[in-house]
């Protein structure tokens, strides 16, 4: 069993029994519950071909997506890749080290994605390290650029700053549902409705060089998201 990391951080956790409810047996729940849902529903993907040949060609990519689609997520990122020692790879994401962090994390791990732990607003610059090493450790990389907290549907910086360092191509991504729940969050969270349709929908990848322009490429790649949920918008009306 893989350990609750945030115990190691002085932070109480409560019983036994209550930190195998809220850290297993609950992201347990939730994880196939989210898998059972995805059964009931049709997923295609569009402009997919560009990312599928980057990692025909061992190249590593950053999937970058607003925060309330996170959803059915994992449907954009069907790949099956491996270390070079044969240990299964794949798509990593920043999780923080709090308790939500580790239920997040706890969750994401039913769906084969490495969770980095960290806490982009509290340190940034360490949380960018962790992410930096595992991207060149052989890890692609998940991201909400206006999490975890919002305002939503406004870019930081974090994702540029990591396509910059790793050179790793930067992928905008989006799901949308046919038919689907709006929760009344700060992101305005979407939960795909069962039998409904989904689709997934990339942007064209890019990569930032050394030298760019910060601003003008971040309120290019701000664009490109908002006009994918403008798309994705329109297709549930």
């Amino acid at each position: 069993m893989v350990k609750v990391q945030i115990s190691d951080r002085g932070r109480p956790l409560g019983s036994p029994f209550r930190v195998w409810l809220n850290f297993r047996l609950l992201p347990f729940l939730g994880a196939h519950l989210v898998k059972l849902l995805r059964l009931t529903m049709r997923v295609r993907r569009e402009q997919f071909a560009p990312i599928a040949e980057l990692i025909a060609k061992d190249q590593r990519i950053i999937l970058t997506f607003w925060h309330r689609r996170l959803v059915l997520m994992p449907a954009a990122y069907p790949f099956k890749r491996k270390f070079a020692d044969g240990r299964p790879s794949g798509v990593a994401i920043l999780s923080s080290d709090s308790r939500d962090g580790e239920f997040s994390a706890a969750a994401w791990r039913w769906f084969g994605i490495h969770a980095v732990r960290g806490t982009a607003s509290d340190d940034g610059a360490k949380a960018l390290v962790r992410m930096i090493r595992a991207v060149k450790e052989g890890w692609d990389f998940g991201i909400t650029p206006d999490g975890p907290r919002g305002p939503r549907q406004e870019l930081k910086p974090g994702v540029l700053a990591l396509a910059r360092k790793t050179g790793a191509w930067v992928v905008p991504v989006c799901v949308g549902y046919s038919r689907a729940w709006r929760l009344r969050t700060w992101d305005q969270l979407l939960i795909p409705k069962p039998f409904c349709r989904a689709v997934v929908r990339y942007g064209e990848p890019f990569q930032v060089l050394p030298g760019g322009e910060d601003e003008a490429q971040a309120k290019a790649l701000e664009a490109t998201l908002n006009a994918l949920e403008n798309w994705a918008e329109a297709l549930h009306g």
